[in-house]
């Protein structure tokens, strides 16, 4: 065989194996992370745990919480096991960008910056700031929080929306910050704290003896879940089982369990 036509040769069998290799590529890319879960029987979702009451690290050192509670709803109605990956707010949206996760529930807000490198189911949860205050302490309305004293971090939102609702006779003690005002109310110095439901699950977490309990709704912001770009037939599934739950009043007790209130009127996804 002459020179020439071995390197002919040579050339076809190389291109046979890049073409097959192209090919398998794009078969790989092809399958979607709900095919990949479907077969693996495991879904990787990214949770916090170190934010009460979403997630956090129970006696038992496994995480619970209310995020925690939705992952295992989920793979509950996928019929796959669940591998919780822990989660920080800086990491959870690179994880899902990246596939190191199928999904993130880590009480994550949506936005127009975080739209254009994730996708969003519906909302499945609030997250919210309130006024929390002692169980022996009876407030019903805004209009009861009169001559009360309530703790605030200074320039927070919650004091700000709350003067546009409560009565001029609001004894606002501000603190430099979010931990100083929860010191505060924690030793009894304010009779009730304004604060997110996050900074609230951890001071209850922490302060069993306190009794503190949600008392009147601030401001709401949903949760929902984040999925990678692209993966439609994932998110249309999990917006099933998101709507199911909504609709048995699942979600309604996860939220009277963790958050201590109504999941509310949570919105949809476009």
């Amino acid at each position: 065989m002459s020179v020439s036509k071995r390197v002919f040769l040579k050339g076809m069998v190389a291109g046979v194996g890049l073409i097959a290799g192209v090919l398998a590529a794009g078969t790989a890319s092809a399958q979607s992370l709900l095919d990949t879960i479907t077969k693996t029987k495991t879904i990787k979702i990214a949770v916090p745990t170190d934010y009460p009451p979403y997630g956090f690290v129970g006696l038992d050192l496994k995480p619970q919480g209310l995020d925690i509670a939705v992952a295992e709803l989920i793979a509950e109605k996928l019929g796959v096991k669940l591998e919780t990956v822990p989660v920080t707010s800086a990491n959870r949206i690179p994880y899902v960008q990246t596939k190191q996760v199928d999904l993130v529930i880590s009480t994550l807000g949506k936005n127009e910056e975080r739209m254009k490198v994730i996708d969003f189911t519906h909302a499945y949860a609030p997250f919210f700031q309130a006024v929390f205050g002692p169980k022996s302490l009876s407030i019903k309305s805004f209009d009861d929080l009169g001559g009360k004293t309530i703790a605030v971090a200074k320039g927070a939102m919650e004091e700000q929306e709350l003067v546009k609702v409560g009565p001029a006779s609001m004894d606002f003690k501000r603190y430099e910050d979010q931990a100083a005002a929860s010191a505060a109310y924690v030793a009894g110095q304010t009779q009730v704290i304004a604060t997110s439901i996050s900074n609230a699950g951890l001071i209850a977490q922490k302060n069993p003896q306190l009794g503190s309990e949600y008392k009147l709704l601030i401001k709401d912001s949903p949760c929902y879940i984040g999925v990678a770009k692209g993966e439609d037939a994932l998110r249309a599934k999990v917006n099933e089982i998101i709507l199911a739950a909504k609709a048995d009043g699942t979600l309604e007790k996860l939220s009277q369990k963790w958050l201590g209130r109504p999941a509310g009127d949570l919105p949809l996804s476009n």
